[in-house]
């Protein structure tokens, strides 16, 4: 599923970034008095009546103006609009109609969107003088105060009547496999060796491939969608309107995936941003396959593998649920290996264990420890059943399942692993109340 976009539009100082950090409900966005404060753009998952979409915070757009950060933010305000499923134009009702707001309004026409006019500063219902805003034509403005929050329910309410309903479309069937990582690790070339052709434009210049690319693809009757991605840097050097929106594309594509091949250098092995998008994917649900690239400029011995492995695994402890492949896009070096162990992830990620087996798996691990017990509150796990894949889900009911202390979780999720492995899938445990049972 396809997460729409929402983004903000409008001169500086009208209350953007505040609205911002309201609607997502923390500090997200810097908000400050002075005009253009907002220079790179923020971005943040917002949900609303059961609906998620991305929400965009942009620079406040100058006119005539000549200095190059005030050129930047209108070229990535544009980028800003081609990108948005629905554009918010946020005005100050205090000020009232500005001639450069008429202007922005035939800007946001012209591009075709649809759009709402936000009259920002209405800290009073009964305030009447956003009114005027009627007259650039989009409709019924929707008045609220980023301040104290008045009418925000009203305002998320219409972008939720007003974002596309994404639904499964004629490729649900299919495995949605994006190629993640850090900027020139080699995604294209391997998608491109995987595939057998070059479909993908692949260059020396980090940052080629800005946009998400679909490519299609069969494998042993199995339809695959390969998700080629731009890569994702530090939140801190997303300096540029184009790699600002790659790296929200990249995000996206998690988003719509089933499974994420992460991409990792062998020369400069793993750094903590393969970790942060390897945890991305992992705590966004998604299955999730290690390849390392440029395997064959590795100085290396029989052991350099299993060495490097392990010192990832020391680094994150989840990634020694995820499988490793030692790959060469530029010699095709087991790289056609990646395509049955796609398949067999996904297979885990399907996997359904019946109730009676994962309960005899619990009382085995039971026999093996008992949980501790808290303050004198005896703690009783009674049952357990799998009640989701993808990702595979494992309900545990007792008495007092909100005391069990995270380490016992911990023996047993791994002790599920141990029986059943969902290799490169999170296992998810859900700690439940036993029905007709009170807290003692």
């Amino acid at each position: 599923m396809n997460i729409p976009v929402v983004a903000f539009v409008g001169r500086p100082n009208v209350g953007k970034s505040a609205l911002f950090n309201r609607i997502i409900g923390h500090n997200e966005a810097i908000v400050s008095e002075e005009p253009g404060t907002t220079r790179d753009r923020h971005f943040a998952m917002a949900e609303w009546a059961g609906r998620k979409f991305w929400l965009v915070d942009t620079g406040g757009l100058t006119e005539d103006s000549n200095l190059p950060m005030d050129i930047e933010i209108r070229r990535q305000v544009g980028q800003a609009i081609e990108e948005a499923d629905l554009l918010l134009f946020v005005l100050d009702a205090k000020v009232g109609v500005h001639p450069s707001d008429a202007r922005i309004a035939d800007l946001l026409r012209t591009s075709g969107k649809p759009w709402l006019v936000v009259a920002n500063k209405v800290d009073d219902p009964n305030e009447t003088d956003y009114y005027e805003f009627y007259r650039l034509g989009a409709g019924e403005p929707q008045p609220v105060s980023a301040t104290n929050g008045k009418n925000s329910g009203d305002l998320l309410d219409a972008i939720v009547k007003k974002i596309p309903e994404f639904t499964d479309d004629e490729e649900s069937t299919a495995l949605r496999v994006a190629v993640i990582g850090r900027p020139n690790v080699g995604k294209s070339s391997f998608v491109n060796r995987l595939l057998g052709e070059e479909r993908l434009v692949v260059s020396e210049v980090a940052g080629t491939t800005r946009d998400a690319i679909d490519t299609p693809f069969t494998y042993h009757g199995r339809d695959i969608i390969f998700v080629d991605t731009a890569g994702l840097r530090r939140q801190a050097r997303v300096d540029d309107g184009i790699e600002f929106y790659s790296s929200l594309r990249s995000r996206r594509a998690i988003d719509r995936a089933d499974i994420c091949i992460l991409l990792i250098d062998a020369v400069e092995g793993l750094h903590n941003q393969d970790l942060k998008i390897a945890n991305l994917a992992w705590e966004t649900g998604r299955a999730v396959i290690m390849i390392v690239n440029k395997w064959d400029l590795k100085e290396k011995d029989d052991k350099t593998a299993a060495k490097f492995q392990k010192e990832c695994i020391e680094k994150a402890p989840f990634l020694g649920f995820i499988p490793f492949i030692f790959t060469s896009a530029l010699t095709g070096q087991r790289v056609t290996k990646v395509l049955d162990l796609i398949l067999h992830v996904d297979e885990e990620r399907h996997k359904r264990i019946s109730t009676s087996q994962v309960n005899d798996a619990l009382q085995e691990l039971l026999a093996r420890r008992q949980p501790p017990q808290a303050a004198g509150i005896e703690i009783k796990l009674n049952y357990a059943t799998q009640v989701e894949t993808a990702p595979p889900t494992i309900a545990i009911f007792g008495n007092n399942p909100d005391i069990l202390q995270e380490h016992y979780v911990r023996y047993l999720h791994n002790g599920f692993r141990e029986f059943w492995g969902f290799t490169g899938n999170p296992l998810r445990i859900v700690l439940r109340r036993k029905s007709g049972t009170s807290k003692e």
